[in-house]
């Protein structure tokens, strides 16, 4: 991060890592709705550390079909590779059920726990347990207004907040007078900083839709009566890929003129991008959240380091998107690691 001010220290995406070995992804098997699965880096043979292998636990909300944590994984499984780390990965949108799944870890006497903060207060609890069994707790992804106060060591993410901040500079820019922003979970508090950001910095009316992500056909029919009741709707911002490609469906059986952004990337995304169907997308870099959460406890444990010091969250985005630059992205999208 910049040391210039405070203020650019919060946007400036830091991503110091010493990365001079090759990477091997490990096998994966699916995991969601709480179901554990477990990932073991035995198969990588190139740059894989000659330290003891530990066990980390990676507890993600993930809802079942989300794609963007298959991003996350990949990369916690490639610094697992390297790192000689046994990762045992699981996931639940359920708050409730997540702590669950954190006990679980804990109980099963881990190395290291990364953790997701999409609802922090259910998960203060349990973050203490592991404190007190002398387990350290990282936080990747949702959680960077929280980490800190429930005492996590270290964060991995972007500022929610200032990347909706971002996002509404963009909208100016383009001219825009009128967005729809989508939360596609309720509760999520990554999700409302993203639009309470777009709502600071955009000069035009912003209003935000619920749906339920959970559910794409009732996602395609929600915003495209959106649409349709509303004409002057010249935006759409969608926080993930797979919905802003539902809403371009949305958009066009409404017969609204209303251009697509999204948070978020997959290959398909890109693709939509490079044709113009979307218009840019801010990307956080999840590959890069999950693979520096992996390293920082294999660190931790090694040498005894603390990335941002145990004060500052290391930001792995915001950064556009756009036809400008997707064609340097797509490729690495296409391998399922952007």
């Amino acid at each position: 991060m910049d040391s210039s001010s405070p203020r650019s220290r919060r946007i400036a995406p830091v991503v110091a890592m010493a990365a001079a070995v090759a990477l091997t992804l490990a096998g994966c098997s699916s995991g969601s709705g709480g179901k554990k699965a477990e990932e073991s880096a035995d198969g990588a043979s190139a740059g894989k550390a000659s330290t003891p292998q530990m066990t980390v636990a990676l507890v993600t909300h993930q809802s079942p079909g989300d794609t963007f944590w298959d991003i996350v994984r990949k990369g916690a499984e490639a610094a697992a590779a390297k790192d000689n780390v046994k990762l045992v990965y699981s996931a639940d949108p359920n708050a409730g059920n997540q702590s669950n799944l954190v006990q679980n870890a804990i109980d099963q006497k881990v190395d290291g726990i990364a953790i997701t903060l999409a609802k922090p207060d259910a998960l203060k609890d349990v973050v203490a347990k592991a404190k007190a069994a002398n387990i350290p707790v990282v936080g990747l992804n949702s959680g960077v207004s929280e980490w800190q106060k429930l005492g996590l060591m270290e964060f991995f993410g972007q500022d929610e907040t200032v990347a909706g901040e971002a996002l509404g500079k963009r909208l100016n820019e383009e001219g825009a007078k009128k967005a729809v922003c989508v939360i596609q979970e309720q509760g999520n508090i990554g999700l409302t900083q993203r639009c309470d950001g777009v709502k600071k910095t955009f000069s035009g009316t912003t209003e935000v839709l619920n749906v339920n992500g959970t559910d794409m056909p009732s996602v395609k029919s929600t915003i495209t009566a959106k649409l349709s009741q509303d004409k002057a709707i010249d935006y759409v911002v969608t926080l993930g890929a797979p919905f802003a490609l539902t809403a371009v469906q949305s958009a066009s059986d409404a017969g609204s003129k209303a251009k697509i952004a999204t948070f978020d990337l997959n290959k398909d995304l890109t693709g939509a991008i490079s044709k113009g169907t979307i218009q840019f997308a801010v990307d956080q870099q999840p590959y890069l959240q999950g693979y520096l959460a992996i390293d920082s406890l294999w660190l931790y444990k090694n040498n005894g380091n603390y990335m941002g010091g145990g004060e500052q969250p290391v930001l792995t985005g915001p950064a556009f998107v756009d036809k400008t630059n997707v064609d340097s992205v797509a490729a690495f999208a296409a391998k399922g690691t952007r």
